[in-house]
């Protein structure tokens, strides 16, 4: 892998992963209200100039067996949706990817649209054909890579 670059100061602190917290819970809500109207695009980063398209993914904890929403960037790709475990670039996968892992068979709700969906990462060949349109997506993701030694997963959810 290439050598990591720099994360922006700040991004490590402990109250970080709180306000993250914090603020997708309300993104949920708002979310959920107004069906993806409020909610809908991220523009926050890359997505400032180029907003992004959001969804909400259910998840079940994998040892408290309690359910989770998280909000998440997403690109259609055919019939499938694909999100990333980028976590911004930290050092682990997000809680939710082995959430997910555990219990792939899932609901996602884009817009006002529920759809159930069967999560798998994907494999070498099938990241590298889609990473260059995720990067394309959100910018984002390729600083993120740059910032971690772990390879970021991409997620494919399949109608089932």
């Amino acid at each position: 892998m290439a050598e990591l670059k720099k994360k922006p100061e700040g991004l490590d602190s402990p109250i970080v992963p709180n306000v993250m917290k914090y603020a997708g819970k309300a993104h949920v809500r708002v979310y959920r209200l107004t069906k993806g109207r409020i909610g809908g695009k991220w523009r926050i980063g890359a997505g400032w100039k180029k907003p992004v398209p959001t969804l909400l993914l259910d998840h079940v904890g994998r040892k408290s067996g309690k359910a989770f929403t998280t909000p998440l960037l997403y690109l259609v790709d055919g019939p499938d949706v694909v999100i990333v475990a980028s976590q911004g670039g930290l050092p682990k996968n997000p809680q939710w990817y082995a959430n997910l892992m555990a219990t792939p068979d899932t609901r996602v709700q884009i817009k006002g649209e529920v759809r159930a969906v069967h999560a798998r990462t994907a494999n070498a060949e099938e990241r590298a054909a889609v990473w260059p349109k995720l990067v394309d997506l959100y910018a984002d993701f390729e600083n993120y890579q740059s910032w971690t030694e772990r390879e970021i997963p991409v997620v494919i959810l399949s109608p089932r």
